[in-house]
C-alpha cells in the first residue's frame, strides 16, 4: 500500500472520505470533494465527506469526468485509494445514459422511444414492476412511454437506480422576442452580464440541443442568479414562466426585467395573491399555486402550467419547490425548465425528484471562487456561544426534550449579546434574522427597531426595506420572510438570534442577505445557547456553508 503521510485525504472503503481541516492543502481538497461529494459532518479537525450515487451523476452532468476523480482522490490521499471506491464511482458515472429517452420515429406527439446501452440493461429495466407498468410495448424490439408519463418514468428510473438521460428535446412554446440592454433603463448606466452568469446560462442551453434547456444552476445569494435567467430567456426567446418564493421576490423579478431587457410593462405580469395577470413573461409565487380552499380541494391556480403556451419554466430558489408544483413539473416535462438556487440542499430529501424533473446540475460555481473575484461580499462567520442563568438552565433542563430547543433559543441571555453586538457595529447596516415572533418582538421593543414578519403587510415591508435600502433605518428585526430573495445590497452585518432546527438551506439564505458586494467587509453572526440542544443544530446548519469554504469563529461568553 503507497502511504503519503503529507497529504490531507483519507479515502474509507465505506465511500466516505476524511479531511484534515488544518492541512495546507484543505483548501485545495474541499473545493475539489465539493464538485462531487457532499459534507456529512464538520468538527473543528477533521470534516467528513459521502460520495453518493446522485452527487456524481450531478458531477458528471456538470462535466466532471470519472478520471479526473480518481486522480485527483488518488492525489490528494495518504493511503492507496480503495480498489472498490473506485470501482463505485466509475460504475455510478457510467451509468447515467444507459437508459435514454429519445423522440419516437413515428408517433410523436404521443409516445416517447426509449434506447437501452445494451439487451443486458433492457432486460433489467422493462423487469422492474414499477417500471414495467409505465412501459409502452413498441413493435417487437422496442419499448416506449407516453408523453404524459415522462416526468414519473424519470422519476422512477432514478430510484431504482437508472438515471435517465432525456434527449427527447421540447416544444418550441410562443415565441416571444427579448434582447438583454446595453444600457439600464432606471440608471442609464452600462450593462452587460459577468463571465459566469453568461457561461452558466449557456451550459444550461447546450446550443439548444435536445440534451440542453432543462437543469439548475447553483449560484451563492448575491451573485446574480436572475440576470442568469434573463440570460436564459434570451437564448430561449418563447414566452416564459417564472416562479418565486414570495410577493418582493416577484416585484424583484419584475424590476430586473424591465430595466436590463427590451420587454416592455405590457409583456410582463405578476400572477400574486394580489394581482392576477398572464402575460407573455408572467412571475408568479409558489404560494399562489399552491393555493387551495382546504385540505382535500383542488389547486385552483396550478392550470396556470398549462394554460398558456409556456416554451421556459424558471424555478426560483428551487430547493424549496413545493410537493404540487413537483406534480405539475412531472406533466411539464415538454417545457424547457431552469432551476436557480444557492444550494441543492433540501431538507425534504427531494434532491432526486429535482434532478428527475427539472434537470440534472448544469453549472455550480463555489461561493469562494465568487468573493476571490470580488463578485459577492468578503465574508467572516462568528458563532457566539452564551450560557443560560441559573434560573433558565435549571427550567432547560426540567424540561420535555421537545422543548428544549425552543428554550434555548429564546434564552433572554443573548439579549445582553445583541446590545454588545449593536453597540459594536453602531456605523453599520444591521440585519437581526430570527424564527420565533414573540423573541422578535422583545427585541424590536428593546432595541426601539422596525419588525417585519409574516404579517406585516405587503406595502409596510415595502416601505421599511426601502428605509433601509436609502440609508433612513440602519436596522432592521425580520422573521423567516427574511430568507428568501430579499434585495437589500448594503445589508452588512447579519446576526441570527433563532433558526429552523438544523436547516442547512436556511443557514446560506440568511448568509446571503449580506452578500452583495460592497465597501465593507460582510460579517454574519449566529447567538446560541452553549451546551443545548440548539448549538448541536447549530453545527448541522453550518454544513452547507462550510462545505463553500466559510470557517465559523467561536465565540465563548461566560455566564453572568
Amino acid at each position: 500500500m503507497q502511504v503519503r503521510p503529507e497529504n490531507p485525504l483519507i479515502v474509507q472503503g465505506d465511500g466516505k472520505v476524511l479531511v484534515e481541516t488544518n492541512h495546507p492543502r484543505y483548501e485545495e481538497a474541499r473545493d475539489f470533494l465539493g464538485r462531487f461529494a457532499e459534507l456529512e459532518a464538520s468538527p473543528e479537525m477533521l470534516h467528513t465527506y459521502r460520495i453518493s450515487p446522485l452527487s456524481l451523476w450531478n458531477a458528471a452532468c456538470a462535466g466532471m469526468t470519472t478520471e479526473e476523480i480518481t486522480e485527483g482522490l488518488r492525489d490528494l490521499s495518504k493511503f492507496s485509494v480503495p480498489g472498490e471506491v473506485l470501482d463505485t464511482i466509475r460504475d455510478t458515472i457510467e451509468r447515467y445514459g444507459l437508459v435514454r429517452l429519445v423522440p419516437h420515429p413515428e408517433r410523436p406527439e404521443e409516445l416517447l422511444r426509449l434506447e437501452f446501452a445494451t439487451g443486458y440493461v433492457a432486460k433489467l429495466v422493462t423487469r422492474d414492476p414499477s417500471l414495467r407498468e409505465l412501459l409502452v410495448e413498441d413493435g417487437r424490439r422496442h419499448f416506449a412511454v407516453t408523453q404524459g408519463h415522462r416526468g414519473i418514468f424519470k422519476q422512477r428510473a432514478l430510484q431504482a437506480n437508472w438515471p435517465v438521460e432525456d434527449l427527447a428535446g421540447f416544444l418550441p412554446g410562443e415565441p416571444l422576442e427579448i434582447s438583454l440592454r446595453d444600457t439600464m433603463r432606471e440608471s442609464g448606466q452600462p450593462f452587460a452580464p459577468r463571465p459566469y452568469q453568461r457561461e452558466a446560462a449557456e451550459r444550461w442551453w447546450q446550443d439548444g440541443k435536445p440534451s440542453g434547456g432543462c437543469g439548475v444552476v447553483v449560484l451563492a445569494c448575491g451573485a446574480g442568479k436572475t440576470i442568469v435567467g434573463m440570460v436564459a430567456m434570451e437564448l430561449a426567446q418563447t414566452r416564459t414562466l417564472i416562479l418565486a418564493t414570495n410577493q418582493a421576490a416577484v416585484n424583484q423579478w419584475i424590476r430586473e426585467i424591465l430595466d436590463k431587457t427590451t420587454l416592455t410593462e405590457d409583456q410582463v405580469g405578476a400572477y400574486t395573491g394580489e394581482t392576477k395577470e398572464i402575460k407573455p413573461v408572467t412571475v408568479a409565487t409558489y404560494q399562489i399555486l399552491t393555493w387551495r380552499r382546504s385540505k382535500n380541494a383542488d389547486f385552483e391556480h396550478l392550470h396556470l402550467f398549462e394554460d398558456e403556451d409556456w416554451g421556459l419554466l424558471i424555478y426560483d430558489e428551487v430547493h424549496l419547490l413545493p410537493a404540487p408544483v413537483f406534480g405539475a413539473t412531472a406533466a411539464l416535462q415538454g417545457r424547457r425548465r431552469l432551476g436557480l438556487t444557492a444550494t441543492l440542499v433540501r431538507e425534504d430529501g427531494r434532491e432526486g425528484d429535482v434532478f428527475s424533473l427539472v434537470g440534472p446540475k448544469r453549472y455550480d460555481l463555489p461561493w469562494q471562487v465568487l468573493e476571490q473575484g470580488g463578485f459577492i461580499a468578503t465574508t467572516s462567520c462568528h458563532e457566539v456561544r452564551v450560557p443560560f442563568r441559573q434560573k433558565e438552565q435549571e427550567r432547560y433542563e426540567r424540561a420535555p426534550e421537545n422543548e428544549k430547543f425552543r428554550l434555548a433559543s429564546a434564552n433572554p441571555a443573548k439579549m445582553d449579546v445583541l446590545a454588545e453586538l449593536l453597540r459594536k457595529h453602531a456605523d453599520d447596516n444591521v440585519l437581526i434574522i430570527g424564527t420565533y415572533v414573540d423573541q422578535l418582538h422583545e427585541i424590536a421593543r428593546r432595541f426601539n427597531a422596525p419588525l417585519i414578519t409574516g404579517k406585516t403587510p405587503h406595502d409596510r415591508r415595502e416601505v421599511l426595506f426601502e428605509q433601509f435600502r436609502s440609508g433612513k433605518i440602519k436596522l432592521l428585526v425580520v422573521s423567516k420572510v427574511a430568507n428568501f430573495s430579499i434585495d437589500l445590497p448594503d445589508a452588512n452585518v447579519a446576526i441570527q438570534v433563532s433558526g429552523t432546527f438544523g436547516s442547512r438551506q436556511e443557514e446560506a439564505q440568511r448568509l446571503g442577505r449580506i452578500l452583495r458586494p460592497k465597501e465593507k467587509p460582510a460579517v454574519f453572526y449566529t447567538v446560541v445557547t452553549a451546551n443545548t440542544k440548539e448549538q448541536k443544530f447549530a453545527m448541522k446548519r453550518q454544513l452547507f456553508l462550510t462545505e463553500q469554504g466559510y470557517r465559523y469563529h467561536i465565540e465563548e461568553r461566560q455566564a453572568v
